[in-house]
């Protein structure tokens, strides 16, 4: 084996993550054919194929999942190195890695757009996307830090919850219940509610509630996003469950509405997470203070701090 380069093999990990040579150009801004052309170098580097082609998809043969694992521990290795240099040098520079759950995406910019204007020189990376890929990530480590509103309870992970997440009943502004000061749990069981897909950390939390209570609820439509969800409960097709940080503006333009149901709010938290053990580089670990001690000050009256008998308990 002689001759491997870095970037052979931050190449490769690109193409064995998408298992798609155009889209690992993309998110390397290559060419397609120099991408072939460095997978080829570390394979002939390597004396085995790391790629079969069954069809028109790209798998990794036996010898590529091994390779894969040890690039993914020498990335690791060179991160944590980096990390530690800055600690030495001090947070004047450095990468920091984020990824987000998408609701957290209403307010995440804001709080990036303040930590960058305080450490300038950090270079940030933010993915904003699903649970199922937060929790890949996680696995993985190959981000410095996740936000998210449901830490996996399985994972060897830390979580440190920052800010309240309160899920609420919206409808459309006419809905006849937006007149009810106080309407019983039970009656949500007459309405058609539009949900999250299966796995959201939504979903999860909207039915360990009502099953704990013994309920089930009518459900409409399947919705892959919460803005897909507003729309649907302005268009009248049902009721939703979302985030309250999600529907700000739309209360405020009064398209929306909270409906005042007897237990509600469900009271969850958006949590900063990393995996247990990880060496957080200078840059990580000062954005995770930031975001503990900053958040709620940033975002005004609508965020709250979590109290310390919930923060390290939130099931959701």
């Amino acid at each position: 084996m002689k001759n491997i380069t870095l970037r052979q093999l931050k190449v490769f990990e690109a193409v064995a993550r998408h298992l798609n040579y155009t889209r690992a150009a993309e998110e390397l801004f290559l060419t397609q054919p120099a991408v072939s052309m460095q997978v080829k170098q570390l394979e002939s580097a390597l004396g085995v194929a790391l790629f079969e082609q069954l069809g028109k998809r790209i798998h990794l043969t036996e010898a590529g999942k091994e390779a894969l694992a040890y690039s993914r521990t020498i990335t690791q290795q060179l991160d944590e190195l980096e990390g530690v240099l800055n600690r030495i040098k001090g947070l004047a520079g450095g990468r920091l890695r984020i990824s987000v759950a998408t609701t957290a995406n209403y307010f995440i910019p804001t709080l990036l757009g303040t930590f960058s204007r305080r450490f300038p020189d950090v270079t940030v990376s933010l993915d904003i996307t699903n649970r199922e890929t937060l929790l890949r990530q996680l696995t993985e480590n190959t981000v410095d830090l996740v936000i998210m509103g449901q830490p996996p309870l399985e994972a060897d992970v830390e979580a440190q919850a920052f800010m309240d997440n309160p899920l609420v009943v919206v409808a459309p502004p006419d809905h006849p219940l937006v007149k009810e000061k106080w309407i019983p749990l039970a009656r949500l069981q007459e309405e058609t509610f539009l949900v999250r897909e299966s796995g959201s950390g939504t979903r999860i939390a909207m039915e360990r509630f009502f099953n704990e209570r013994g309920m089930r609820l009518k459900t409409g439509m399947e919705v892959g996003s919460n803005e897909a969800i507003k729309q649907s409960v302005q268009a009248r097709l049902g009721l939703g469950l979302l985030s309250r940080a999600t529907i700000e503006q739309e209360l405020a333009l009064r398209r929306l509405a909270v409906l005042e149901v007897a237990d509600f709010p469900i009271m969850r938290h958006w949590f900063v997470v990393h995996r247990k053990g990880k060496r957080l580089s200078a840059a990580a670990e000062a954005f995770k203070v930031f975001m503990l001690k900053d958040t709620v000050k940033l975002l005004g009256s609508e965020a709250r701090k979590p109290s310390k008998k919930k923060a390290g308990t939130d099931p959701g």
